[in-house]
């Protein structure tokens, strides 16, 4: 039986740009958070591409893992994830093959095969590429191959990555559903589920990957992280009332709205419908909001659901020091336990 002192934390730095700030002081806090992660035992500190969202600063994933690499020592840094249909794959194996070589055996490559962008953005990064999502077994076949000093893949005739080939730089499949779920069963690789927003599929999407699942050269068993959002603060009140901006957050995607993230409000009710708060609360089922003694009670029910071998943990919280304070309970919790 697994002990939730036995699974490795992580942190998925969505980079907020909160309502009066910047994003350079969005990036200034990415690697504040960072080192603190560092220091308190996080193994992994993944970004997400994302475009067109004013309230989100990590759109140049790749630069921004450089950044948060060169200003820590030992934490992973990766993405979580990289969205492989708006890149061409030798520019990804380029860019994550550099990372690599400045800051070896501390990088983690995380692909998602959605645009990370509303329609608009999707065109205007494809420039009328007409990708759909249905490529990405391809992409990422011809990715793999330039990572591969054999050759072995699809990789066009002639064409090579450097700095790249020749590098261990482990891939991981993210995913919201059963498609990457499937593919990484196949192909051996880990799986990270985003249950922090697509809590419904959590359930299927890591049955259809362990039963699907074949060893590789990467993996001789199944590897699954599961994504989810926490906010801890001392007492399970103030965590409650912190949440409020990712419960704006989460209000905003509902109504097709972006935005910088929101300070906290004391009453959501005059600010969402019932059919709104029925929705938003359905896609927090693996959100949670408590002190210690709650999270850890939480993380053990989602423990035993899941069997996970890692956390990834999102915390979408206004103010910086509070954030912090959240991650820093968090990692007291799992030591204790």
């Amino acid at each position: 039986m697994k002990q939730l002192r036995d699974i490795p934390i992580s942190v998925l730095d969505l980079a907020p740009i909160v309502e009066g700030g910047t994003a350079a002081d969005s990036l200034q806090n990415t690697l504040d958070l960072a080192r603190h992660a560092e220091e308190w035992g996080y193994l992994r500190y993944w970004l997400a591409e994302h475009h067109n969202m004013t309230g989100i600063a990590s759109s140049a994933t790749s630069v921004v893992i450089g950044h948060v690499a060169a200003g820590t020592s030992s934490i992973r840094v990766g993405s979580g994830g990289i969205m492989l249909s708006n890149h061409a794959p030798l520019m990804i194996a380029e860019q994550f093959g550099t990372l690599e070589s400045l800051f070896p055996g501390r990088i983690d490559l995380g692909l998602g095969r959605a645009p990370g962008s509303d329609q608009a953005a999707a065109r205007a990064l494809r420039r009328g590429l007409g990708s759909d999502g249905s490529e990405f077994p391809e992409q990422l076949s011809e990715l793999r191959a330039y990572f591969d000093p054999n050759g072995a893949g699809s990789r066009p005739l002639g064409v090579r990555a450097t700095p790249g080939e020749g590098l261990n730089v482990p891939i991981w499949l993210l995913g919201s559903s059963g498609f990457s779920a499937q593919l990484a069963g196949q192909l051996g690789l880990p799986f990270a589920f985003a249950s922090h927003f697509a809590p419904d599929y959590l359930l299927p999407a890591l049955h259809l990957y362990r039963s699907s699942f074949k060893p590789s050269a990467a993996l001789d068993k199944p590897h699954v992280m599961v994504g989810l959002g926490i906010t801890a603060a001392d007492t399970t009140a103030a965590a409650r009332w912190l949440a409020t901006s990712q419960q704006q957050q989460f209000l905003n995607i509902i109504r097709g709205r972006t935005g910088k993230l929101q300070p906290p409000v004391d009453d959501m009710e005059p600010l969402w419908s019932p059919q709104e708060r029925a929705m938003l609360l359905d896609k927090q089922k693996y959100s949670i909001a408590g002190d210690k003694a709650y999270i850890k009670e939480r993380l053990l029910q989602i423990l035993e659901e899941t069997g996970a071998d890692e956390w990834i943990i999102a915390s979408q919280i206004y103010d910086h020091t509070a954030r912090l304070r959240s991650y820093e309970l968090v990692a007291e919790l799992i030591k204790e336990s």
